[in-house]
């Protein structure tokens, strides 16, 4: 998906201000913990009857674009 943003918005009054499939109220966060458990994209669409496919495709490209501009403190590996 190239353009993420039509599919996504943030809106303070919604959700507490994070991020959202565009007109509900399923925030980003829950379609990408569903996808990280293992959640089949059939099940999360069926769980969730407002989303469409384009937006689970959308929360990934959005996790893919922060990950792009954002790092995450990670303990350093040791070579055994």
């Amino acid at each position: 998906m190239t353009n993420w943003q039509e599919r996504i918005s943030v809106d303070p009054q919604v959700c507490h201000g994070r991020a959202c499939i565009r007109g509900t109220r399923v925030m980003v966060s829950v379609v990408l913990d569903n996808l990280a458990a293992g959640v089949p994209r059939e099940e999360i669409l069926r769980s969730y009857p407002s989303l469409r496919p384009e937006d689970i495709e959308a929360s990934l490209s959005y996790a893919a674009e922060l990950a792009r501009e954002r790092s995450v403190p990670l303990p350093f590996e040791v070579a055994a």
